[in-house]
């Protein structure tokens, strides 16, 4: 062996030391591969993985491949018997494709448990999934979440059993009874709200056996011949995880075996059980209604996590894990678009009604919103957004033909010219003036002046009149373009507070 190979064969070694590492000690991770979401009405083909040369060897090997994008597209609508359709759920696959190991998470199968549908939904949209696959149904019982109801047409955890094909809610069963048996799903988490505090042993009548809050719950032991057959072992798991960090020691979580099949003839009825003998993991969260619904949503995620992590699933979420962040997120971080974004509207502060809001002259209203939980009733004049079973606001209508073109609006902010789209939200420290444009009329809602021209003027935060503004703290404010008798777009200016 000559001297170069020789040092040649050292270096390699060398190399490959350093890199095999990093500097805590811990293996180097392969960075994840792009992974998206992807928003499904219907049971869809998976598409065949991708193969490709790895390094110009001969062997070969499936490329993941994530779901493609996909937002949320819906309509307004009535909120009767006869229009439960229209409020159907949302399956959110997010991760990767063609994964058999797939975690299935339900929310809002009863629609006055906020925490588990809250926290679903934070799956959906705070969370990036970079190894591993997990679907997510948020709204499972839409209908009864804008009823604010635990089931406006019975319990829908009782349905799982026998239902009659004329019950209102038959075919959401029969859907997710489909995702249930998806051969990708090994595991599925049904994330509810419970009353008081579960404890094994009678303390009080709120901190007993026959309350449901805080506790991993399983039908049984064991699932044989199954990856996860040990349900006693991972829902043990999921309790000691969840008690490492609770934020006061009441909340602290028990295991909850109810031995459904000893004679547990409503527990028979459920979805878990379903699940269970269909050969699937399946498991319970409970949370406290006792506690606000950012704490609930707090030990669903903690929860959530170590089902995740007991299944290899890997993740990136976007936020700091406690409960005042989690509160902040679920106040703030909503907003909703309308009409291809022609207008836009920040939710977290909005005032309870706005007026004179642009809709079209059919009563439709089409809409993207940011979070799975929100959608829009109509009741006669009135459009009212709901996120979860909160109803933010209402729209009072103002009917009208919509321009179809969109254009790029000339404005000064703070004496800088920009151009700024349709459906945008500005941010002014201390004025805007609105360029003229040719064939268009403005109108900024709260201004006024005796020239009634409301463009090539400066305009200031005290100018306007604050019970025009769309929000409680009185920042923002709407500035609608007409062409002709057509509503063309809106833009919003929010001053700096």
């Amino acid at each position: 062996m000559n001297i170069n190979f020789k040092k040649s064969f050292f270096l390699i070694f060398i190399s490959f030391l350093f890199l095999g590492c990093n500097e805590k000690n811990e293996p180097i991770k392969t960075p994840p591969l792009n992974q998206s979401t992807i928003i499904e009405k219907e049971n869809v083909d998976l598409n065949k993985t991708k193969v490709k040369d790895l390094n110009q060897v001969e062997e070969k090997t499936k490329e993941a491949l994530s779901y493609p994008p996909k937002t949320i597209q819906r309509s307004s609508s009535i909120a009767t018997k006869s229009t439960i359709k229209n409020f159907d759920f949302n399956i959110i696959k997010k991760g990767f494709k063609d994964d058999n190991n797939t975690l299935l998470i339900v929310g809002g199968i009863q629609g006055d448990e906020p925490g588990g549908f809250m926290a679903a939904s934070l799956i959906v949209t705070h969370y990036k999934i970079t190894k591993g696959s997990v679907w997510v149904v948020p709204n499972l019982n839409f209908y009864s979440i804008i009823k604010r109801s635990r089931g406006p047409y019975g319990d829908m955890n009782r349905k799982f059993a026998n239902l009659s094909k004329d019950d209102p809610e038959y075919e959401t069963i029969q859907r997710i009874k489909n995702y249930i048996n998806h051969d990708n799903v090994k595991l599925i988490v049904n994330l509810h709200d419970g009353s008081g505090y579960y404890r094994p042993k009678y303390i009080d009548k709120e901190h007993s056996p026959y309350k449901w809050g805080q506790c991993s719950i399983i039908d049984q032991e064991i699932l044989k011949d199954h990856k996860y057959s040990n349900l006693f072992e991972i829902s043990n798991s999921v309790v000691s995880h969840v008690n490492k960090s609770l934020i006061k020691k009441e909340h602290i979580y028990h295991l909850h075996n109810t031995r459904t099949s000893e004679g547990d003839k409503e527990m028979e009825k459920t979805l878990t059980y379903y699940a269970i003998n269909k050969g699937k993991a399946a498991f319970g969260n409970e949370a406290s209604k006792n506690l606000p619904t950012h704490q609930r949503t707090y030990y669903h995620l903690l929860a959530l996590e170590k089902y995740m992590d007991t299944m290899g699933i890997e993740y990136e979420r976007q936020f700091n894990l406690n409960d005042q962040v989690i509160k902040n997120i679920l106040d703030n971080d909503i907003e909703i678009s309308f009409y291809d974004n022609k207008i836009k509207l920040p939710l977290s502060k909005i005032r309870n009604i706005i007026n004179y809001f642009p809709v079209k002259n059919d009563g439709s209203i089409d809409f993207v919103p940011s979070n799975p939980l929100m959608t829009i009733v109509k009741k006669n004049n009135e459009y009212s957004i709901y996120y979860g079973n909160r109803r933010l606001s209402r729209l009072k209508a103002d009917y009208i033909d919509y321009e179809v073109e969109n254009k790029d609006i000339d404005i000064k902010v703070d004496s800088v010219k920009r151009k700024v789209s349709f459906g945008s939200v500005i941010t002014v420290k201390e004025n805007f003036n609105i360029m003229p444009i040719d064939n268009y009329r403005v109108n900024v809602i709260g201004y006024t002046n005796k020239t009634k021209k409301e463009t090539n003027i400066t305009i200031h935060h005290s100018d306007m009149m604050k019970k025009f503004s769309i929000d409680k703290d009185g920042l923002i404010y709407r500035i609608e373009f007409y062409s002709k008798e057509k509503f063309a777009g809106m833009i919003l200016v929010k001053f700096a507070g």
